[in-house]
């Protein structure tokens, strides 16, 4: 036991459980908690004893990302969430980040000039992402060009190069 004497809660909690508590029908059972009466009672395992208390919602959250390895999706997806407040308004409206693949951020941008302005810019962008969300982890961005007009239509489509005598 402790060296304190033992609040009124605890000696109810520790009656209760030397009542109710040996109820069982495992012969295993029966024998481990034979064996656990023996021992004394440390102030980790009494009921309102110290490292006992209530935790904040946030502290348990945090622990379980934590502990189950989601601290890095947590921060990828934050990375996708701040994208207009990192690279600005005037970015965001013509360049989207669609997802992160192996620490490469996928944009897709409206326009190839759109493309071309943010790889020369791909080095600086790199660096605030690193500097605002450190724990994504994002080392490069791969700018995507916006998608060309697809001919292909209804399942009848048939293989081949397409219409090539129509832009000239």
């Amino acid at each position: 036991m402790t060296d304190q004497p033992l609040s009124e809660s605890a000696l109810v909690w520790l009656r209760y459980k030397e009542v109710f508590g040996g109820q069982t029908t495992s012969f295993r059972r029966r024998r481990e908690l034979a064996a656990a009466a023996n021992k004394p009672v440390t102030a980790e395992e009494l009921p309102f004893g110290p490292g006992r208390d209530p935790l904040s919602s946030g502290d348990v959250l945090a622990s379980l990302f934590r502990n189950n390895g989601w601290d890095a999706s947590l921060a990828q997806a934050e990375v996708l969430e701040r994208w207009p407040e990192i690279v600005g308004d005037r970015v965001a409206k013509h360049a989207r980040a669609l997802y992160i693949d192996k620490q490469v951020l996928v944009v897709q941008c409206d326009s190839t000039a759109w493309a071309t302005q943010l790889r020369s810019l791909r080095s600086t962008l790199v660096a605030k992402l690193a500097e605002e969300i450190p724990a994504a982890d994002v080392t490069d961005l791969k700018l995507l060009n916006p998608g060309a007009p697809s001919w292909r239509h209804g399942k009848w489509s048939t293989p081949g190069r397409g219409p090539r005598d129509t832009y000239g």
